[in-house]
């Protein structure tokens, strides 16, 4: 395993996350850090939300929709915590639910090892499908470097002639801006890297993956150098680097558990061929809640079972997040309220159901 640590990070973000990583639902939720008392609607939802920015809209949305239940819901902005610490603190009831969940790329977090080796499974349920099968994820590169070498795959990486074009500090190795420590993809990276046929050519370049891409990736596009990074969607990094135009997918060989649920048709700005086969499997977005809080609060699963939301109307509003030096929590807020107004119809039949 190879990754390099990127610390240009502004300071004050940088503790506001770590703040909102430390902190316990006592301090940002219901008072006893437990789930809702009771299966009546009316409780209190300590509720969190991911570090990835790209979630932050839909996050706000279900809260809103909890709160028109009658619940009394902690802001998710108060919760904000990596993958890692999120499905232990789930488990320990410290939290009831996010939205944030990405399966299977979070199924790792489900089970628990015994100190004989034997893993368990946590009190933790995936709910309904927030995206069904619209998560991609993948590796891309400069279309220039991939037109001028004719790079359609991770696998041409495993040429050192090839792999050292992307190498930016000098090590002999291909610098991949990948994931911040502590989400999922960090794991998979690196398990491509110990795995994969271009691994041992190619090491993680990790930090904070907005500041990887925009004083990084999107600056090294912008001057016609080589760069290689991973993405995923929703998220505005496509809508900025438009695949097909500024940058190419690469395809991938997959990691065998994952062989035959990788590939993707018409995928705009595939290097290779179609099915474009990414090496990653396609990801739902789903609610992920404590079994017992679920259990006590019947009302809260119904909705999260039948809430959907279109892609596109996540990637508009990471889109316009993104074009901002700043975007408050506020105007997160906003852009949920109004996509509720908008799709009301619709909301109302999901808090309908949700009632019984």
């Amino acid at each position: 395993m190879r990754t390099q640590r990127f610390t240009r990070v502004a300071l004050a973000s940088a503790v506001a996350l770590i703040l909102a990583a430390c902190g316990t639902a006592a301090e940002d939720g219901d008072g006893d850090g437990g789930p809702a008392a009771g299966g009546e609607v009316g409780g209190t939802i300590t509720m969190a939300r991911a570090t990835w920015d790209t979630g932050w809209f839909q996050a706000a949305i279900y809260a809103q929709m909890l709160d028109e239940l009658g619940y009394e819901v902690s802001d998710p902005a108060d919760l904000t915590r990596d993958a890692n610490t999120f499905y232990p603190a789930l488990a320990q009831e410290e939290v009831d639910l996010w939205v944030n969940g990405w399966f299977p790329l979070h199924d790792i977090y489900l089970e628990r090892p015994l100190f004989s080796g034997q893993l368990i499974s946590e009190p933790i349920e995936k709910v309904g499908f927030e995206v069904e099968a619209g998560a991609i994820q993948g590796y891309l590169i400069d279309k220039a470097t991939a037109d001028s070498m004719r790079i359609t795959s991770m696998s041409d990486l495993a040429d050192d002639s090839v792999a050292s074009v992307f190498d930016a500090d000098g090590d002999g190795l291909a610098d991949l801006y990948g994931c911040n420590e502590g989400w999922g993809c960090n794991l998979v990276i690196d398990d491509h890297l110990d795995e994969l046929d271009w691994g041992p050519n190619v090491e993680q370049v990790s930090g904070e993956y907005n500041d990887l891409i925009n004083d990084v990736v999107r600056a090294r596009v912008e001057a016609g150098e080589p760069v290689l990074f991973y993405t995923w969607t929703p998220n505005w990094t496509i809508d900025v680097l438009v695949p097909g135009e500024d940058v190419v997918w690469l395809e991938s060989p997959a990691l065998e558990e994952d062989e035959g649920t990788t590939s993707v048709s018409g995928l705009s700005g595939c290097a290779g061929a179609d099915p474009c086969d990414l090496g990653w499997p396609v990801n739902d977005i789903r609610a992920v809640a404590n079994e017992e809080f679920l259990d006590e609060n019947p009302t809260v699963r119904r909705l999260l079972e039948v809430v959907e939301i279109p892609l596109q109307d996540i990637a508009d509003q990471n889109a316009r997040m993104a074009m901002e030096a700043e975007y408050s929590d506020a105007q997160i807020r906003q852009d949920a309220a109004g996509w509720i107004e908008a799709n009301r119809s619709l909301v109302d039949g999901w808090l309908e159901t949700a009632r019984g």
